[in-house]
């Protein structure tokens, strides 16, 4: 399972899209390091925590682990934010 830190940089708009994503939220999402670093490629997220622009949010990027997340076996997402971070205190080197 691969989890994420990521930073949403902005919300898609999408008027057709497929039945798997109805009632849920798609943000532009760029991955980051612990210090809010970027540290990546941006990508596309489904939101399943209440997340907005400018929230700091943790990533699950596996598609098994999402349809279990999701309890929806054809489900067809494969990037979702399941938690939106309060604070990251980096390790002390």
């Amino acid at each position: 399972m691969l989890v994420i830190l990521a930073r949403v940089t902005g919300h898609v708009v999408s008027t057709v899209k497929h039945p798997g994503l109805h009632g849920y939220a798609v943000f532009c999402v760029q991955p980051i390091d612990e210090f809010g670093a970027a540290d990546g490629e941006s990508f596309l997220a489904v939101d399943h925590a209440q997340a907005g622009p400018g929230d700091t949010v943790i990533v699950l990027r596996e598609g098994n682990g999402i349809r279990q997340v999701l309890a929806d076996a054809k489900n067809p997402i494969r990037c979702l934010i399941v938690g939106v971070v309060d604070a990251v205190t980096p390790a002390q080197a």
